[in-house]
């Protein structure tokens, strides 16, 4: 072999090998550094879903005789997440509604809620929303988990290789979706969000009965799970932002918080604003970092880690807003 040839050979290994890398580059499972798992203790979340209507999957989509999911009940959805579910089945479906719509905030909007009993024993589903529960849009979602084989019935998937597929991590954390995403939807008002709908990924290889996500690959997950709480367990729909608690700031014209973004971190850094305000900095987790509650123009501060963080500051005079904040 010339010199020119294995040279090219180890040119296309070397590609292939960062694509088999870059593939497998989402955010780990809960508790890693970097994910975006949310709690459901976190204080991010202002509400929770208040109905729940669910259209049960079968055990197994390839038995069309056999029986339907029915471990829970509906109202098991909605509500906090506390661990009581209803399973879907074999590609069925949970529609939620909320007392208050959803709208379009900084970051993540809402999260779902599944059972899992590990980081790596996931069962998936896709996510739609609508603004009228007539016309729904589904999140562009990716799953680069290996199709050569099935995962069994109780087998394992790689967290990072997920993504915008509820059930991504164990119980009690959420998966987050960020309405912005979807802001080119012609038939979504992401700013009025009044129904979520989750739909069970039906995880088999089999051509007849597989499902694919955004970019046409093959969702790889548990199957068969041919017992009665078989499929996507849903646990709850915690809400971030409502056009109650964000209307403020998206309906009056607010002069911004002014402060360098990013930071670096353990580096002094201003927050100012022309009236006097107090604020609070909380995690992606929800978890509060520091505060001041005293009401000035302008506020030092340092970070003591790095990551995306949310200020919630107020002003005097009671208008409260979110600004992002990141640091390296």
């Amino acid at each position: 072999m010339n010199k020119s040839l294995i040279q090219t050979s180890l040119l296309f290994l070397f590609l292939l090998c960062g694509m088999q890398i870059t593939e497998a580059q989402f955010d780990p499972s809960a508790g890693k550094p970097g994910s975006k798992a949310l709690h459901a203790d976190s204080s991010v979340f202002i509400s929770w879903a208040k109905t729940c209507v669910v259209e049960r999957g079968l055990y197994d989509c390839s038995d069309s005789t056999g029986l339907e999911a029915s471990y829970g009940v509906d109202e098991d959805a909605s509500g906090k997440a506390d661990g009581a579910v209803v399973s879907l089945g074999d590609g069925g479906v949970a529609t939620l509604t909320f007392k208050v719509p959803i709208t379009n905030g900084p970051g993540a909007d809402f999260a779902v809620f599944e059972n899992s009993f590990s980081d790596t024993y996931l069962e998936l589903a896709f996510v739609e929303v609508s603004s009228d529960g007539v016309r729904f849009v589904r999140f562009p979602s990716v799953s680069n988990t290996d199709t050569n084989i099935q995962v069994s019935s109780f087998g394992n998937i790689d967290p990072t290789k997920l993504y915008n597929l509820a059930g991504k991590y164990r119980a009690f954390y959420g998966t987050p979706f960020d309405l912005e995403e979807l802001k080119d939807s012609a038939d979504l008002n992401i700013n009025h969000i009044t129904h979520v709908r989750i739909i069970d990924v039906i995880g088999t290889l089999n051509d007849s009965f597989y499902t694919r996500d955004s970019k046409g690959n093959k969702v790889n997950d548990p199957y068969p799970t041919a017992f009665e709480s078989g499929g996507f367990d849903i646990d709850a729909v915690g809400v971030i932002y409502n056009i109650e608690n964000f209307s403020s700031a998206r309906t009056i014209e607010v002069p911004a918080l002014e402060f360098p973004n990013p930071v670096q971190i353990n580096q002094s850094f201003m927050l100012s604003f022309f009236d006097d305000f107090s604020f609070k900095l909380f995690d992606i987790n929800g978890r509060l970092i520091l505060e001041n509650s005293k009401f000035q123009r302008s506020h030092n501060l340092i970070v003591e880690q790095t990551g995306l963080f949310f200020i919630k500051w107020k002003t005097e005079k009671g208008s409260e807003h979110t600004s992002k904040l990141i640091v390296r």
